[in-house]
């Protein structure tokens, strides 16, 4: 979480390539929602992609263990170090900052998409039950108010590989070009994002087969957690800008991921068909309904560890297309940002095709209406009535797990950068305004 409350926060506008834009009436000093209407006026004029890059002192109690750590060896760590020591030569409010703080970096949607319809969705807050992580809540989880954003002046550009140095002036606004730091950032804020999802899918699974002691879930769940070590070795590798050999044991984790993808789609395809056989309008017998998905009725029965499964495989798949976009983009450094979302929108069309699915089955089992038990006692036991009701009120509730879609969002990325200049960045999530 962000405090805004009495800061004075430098913000970049950054480019990918150069660009030319109208000029628009600028402020030395803009407020929250200015800053807002400044991103939306550069990603309507701009055919290049254009990024927002804000600086916050660091908190005081930062949750590290949800992020990436890089050194500053990095290339994003360079490349951040590069423009915040060239900043602060010409900016007072920039060299307030010029040693550790919070960067937040916002792409517009109509550049990351991909990544805020596909792979980045709401995460909720720690702080408040339901709530979302941005840029106008305090760490108590308030909406504040009172920060000044001040742009800051023309510097150099973020260099490295495949960058395209130099700045574009539009008006009242410099465009610093920095095409590696802004696909470095959303790689590594991406990637956190699918982990963070792969160990709440580990913790849910790994509660669920204490349960139910079920040996084969137990060794597909651990075939698939055995992927993240390799996952993470490819991941470092391609942020260092090396390249990924077979040593690192990649290709097995992929094939252990697509096997179990290949297993999930044969599990929906079969959850599908038997809710197709149902009698239409009719109410539903318990019985029937837990012989097609098993435990349907309980905490953790079969059917809800196949879930979270399906959920594990899909998160360590969407961090291997990650690594896959970045290589390509990396190959092809003269395009970085348009081979990065390009190949993770290929990428991301089944993924999205099987969340859809199962949110389907879950909408459509949540709907169901359950038949009373069948029997030639005219009256049930008080038992029989509270396992109908508990397994009503659990059924009703798996429309609450069915993944959402909303429209595409700004994409944010927070990265806390510390005296030494190594870097750590968190999960990338939907911008809220």
């Amino acid at each position: 979480m962000i405090d805004y409350r009495k800061n004075t926060v430098p913000v970049w506008t950054l480019a990918t390539r150069d660009v030319r834009v109208p000029a628009f009436t600028g402020e030395k000093r803009m407020t929250a929602g200015r800053l807002a209407e400044l991103r939306t006026v550069l990603a309507a004029l701009a055919d290049e992609p254009v990024a927002t890059l804000e600086a916050h002192p660091l908190p005081e109690r930062l949750d590290r263990a949800r992020g990436i750590p890089l050194d500053a060896v990095s290339p994003l760590a360079q490349h951040l170090s590069q423009l915040v020591t060239e900043s602060a030569r010409s900016s007072s409010s920039a060299a307030t900052i010029a040693g550790e703080g919070l960067y937040r970096m916002v792409v517009p949607a109509k550049f990351a998409d991909a990544l805020g319809q596909g792979l980045v969705r709401s995460m909720s807050s720690g702080a408040v039950a339901g709530g979302l992580r941005g840029p106008l809540v305090d760490s108590t989880g308030r909406i504040v108010a009172g920060a000044t954003f001040v742009p800051v002046g023309t510097v150099a550009a973020a260099g490295g590989a495949g960058a395209t140095a130099g700045v574009a002036v539009a008006g009242s606004a410099a465009l610093t070009v920095a095409a590696p730091l802004v696909l470095m950032a959303l790689a590594v804020g991406v990637s956190a994002h699918a982990d963070t999802k792969r160990r709440e899918a580990v913790e849910r699974i790994t509660e669920l087969l204490e349960q139910l002691h079920e040996d084969k879930l137990e060794a597909e769940h651990g075939e698939l957690d055995g992927c993240r070590d390799a996952i993470d070795k490819a991941t470092a590798v391609l942020l260092d800008q090396g390249a990924i050999g077979a040593s690192l044991g990649l290709d097995s984790a992929v094939h252990a991921i697509n096997s179990a993808l290949g297993a999930a789609d044969r599990r929906l395809a079969r959850w599908r068909s038997a809710l197709d056989r149902l009698p239409e309008g009719e109410p539903v017998d318990i019985a029937t309904l837990a012989k097609a998905f098993p435990g349907i009725d309980d905490d953790g029965g079969e059917f809800r560890a196949h879930l979270e499964l399906a959920s594990l495989a899909i998160a360590l798949k969407q961090r291997v297309n990650v690594l896959q976009a970045v290589e390509h983009a990396q190959k092809h450094p003269d395009n970085l940002f348009e081979n990065f979302t390009r190949a993770l929108k290929r990428d991301q069309q089944r993924l999205d095709e099987m969340q859809s699915g199962v949110a389907g089955v879950l909408l459509r089992l949540s709907a169901l209406e359950l038949a009373r038990p069948q029997g030639l006692r005219p009256v049930f036991t008080t038992g029989e009535v509270e396992r109908l009701m508990r397994a009503t009120h659990r059924i009703h509730q798996l429309a609450h797990a069915a993944p959402t879609y909303g429209r595409a969002s700004d994409v944010a990325i927070e990265i806390a950068r510390d005296k030494d200049g190594s870097v750590v960045v968190f999960p990338a999530l939907p911008a809220v305004s």
